[in-house]
């Protein structure tokens, strides 16, 4: 049997209260961040994916974090199609933004119903703020890489509650490419 003083004791259990201490205060690998969307018509979680789509995620999350979506409008409501929003305001004024980001639609995600992905001109790396929100599976030959705009549209996440608030939104489709038959306010987005 070894015999322990009692001062290598005391360091002994001071060692290891503070080894515990220090686990005790590193950060524990979150779950991929949720994003909960209040609308005018329900409320939308969406779970993000940051393993896949880093800058498309640090991108929308920087927003949110700053609440620059309060107070917008999803201004283009397309049957069939998507859901697009996060940049104008009720007036129909686009909110000034931050620098473009570098398109990730490569990142083997896709474009199907539920998922949230980043709007862009023609240009593959000049998405902002904006976003849309897919009715129903717009993957092969739409919005995926390879499809009517080559390289494709980024998807960072889907919605895992709400998808009854996105067929009400869908309700609300014009007729076109445009606006909704009544208003569709982005009230708050938060994470969660």
């Amino acid at each position: 049997m070894v015999t322990v003083n009692r001062s290598t004791f005391l360091q002994i259990v001071g060692s290891l209260v503070a080894a515990a201490s220090f686990a005790c205060a590193q950060p524990v690998k979150a779950a991929d961040p949720v994003v909960v969307l209040k609308t005018s018509e329900g409320t939308i979680e969406i779970q993000l994916d940051p393993k896949n789509a880093p800058v498309t995620t640090a991108n929308f999350l920087a927003y949110v974090d700053k609440k620059f979506y309060d107070g917008t409008i999803f201004h283009r409501v397309v049957r069939g199609f998507v859901a697009q929003g996060g940049g104008m305001t009720p007036d129909g004024t686009e909110k000034p933004t931050d620098a473009p980001i570098k398109n990730e639609a490569a990142n083997g995600l896709h474009n199907v119903r539920g998922t949230i992905s980043m709007a862009r001109t023609n240009d593959p790396d000049s998405a902002t703020s904006q976003f849309f929100l897919n009715f129903v599976d717009n993957s092969t030959g739409k919005l995926d890489p390879g499809g009517f705009s080559p390289e494709g549209y980024a998807v960072f996440g889907k919605i895992i509650k709400g998808l009854d608030v996105l067929d009400k939104m869908e309700a609300l489709a014009g007729p076109g490419d445009g606006p909704p038959t009544q208003p569709i306010l982005l009230i708050s987005a938060r994470r969660k």
